[in-house]
């Protein structure tokens, strides 16, 4: 499509340290409730809000472009890898309002990025430019389009922001990137948790492991 044919766009930023079912979940309920006609996945470049040290970018990116493959309206975009500095959302959002004038944007978001939203950089300009769509909150069943309440004990949210939120319907799953890292660190099963592809790049790339 070009992307003047795009009137609906899903952006979706994260480590991807890395991609897992959830990932892949929550991008295809996106595109069934909002009606989509793409979806950007944009691997993080230099995460400002992460205290732990990412993997190398180009696996994260390979890993990435592995688990959305089946997905033909999914792109995965390296912006965020290829700018120098921290990666900013705000920044991507303003950079693809050029490329998609006609587009509206839809800032996908699971929900531990949903708990952490007052404190994002420049998060108002963020909801004046997207539509924010957040996974439900772990097992609660909270219906289409109904407002999340802000995450606490951080401050609250503004009204006119709590406006452009939307809640994306998708069943509950628990598991995180976290945990798969840990598992493949202690030489447990990942099989049910990530697509095939992803846990074979992880193998033969020896990613997580203890270092000798």
């Amino acid at each position: 499509m070009k992307p003047s044919e795009i009137k609906a766009l899903g952006v979706f930023g994260g480590a991807f340290d890395p991609p897992h079912w959830a990932h892949v979940a929550l991008v295809k309920a996106a595109m069934a409730q909002l009606a989509l006609d793409r979806v950007l996945v944009l691997p993080t470049g230099q995460a400002w809000h992460k205290t732990r040290s990412l993997s190398q970018a180009s696996h994260r990116l390979n890993m990435t472009r592995l688990a959305f493959a089946p997905l033909p309206q999914v792109v995965v975009d390296a912006r965020e890898i290829e700018r120098a500095g921290p990666s900013y959302t705000v920044d991507t959002l303003h950079e693809l309002q050029q490329e998609f004038p006609q587009s509206q944007l839809y800032l996908l978001l699971g929900d531990d990025q949903r708990r952490s939203l007052s404190s994002w950089h420049r998060i108002e300009e963020i909801g004046r430019i997207a539509i924010i769509c957040a996974a439900g909150r772990d097992e609660a069943v909270l219906a289409w389009n109904q407002p999340l309440p802000a995450p606490q004990p951080t401050p609250p949210l503004s009204d006119a922001l709590q406006a452009r939120i939307l809640t994306l319907q998708m069943p509950p799953m628990p598991h995180s990137a976290t945990e798969l890292r840990e598992r493949v660190y202690k030489n447990q099963a990942i099989s049910a948790l990530l697509p095939p592809a992803v846990e074979r790049y992880i193998h033969e790339h020896h990613l997580y492991r203890p270092h000798k």
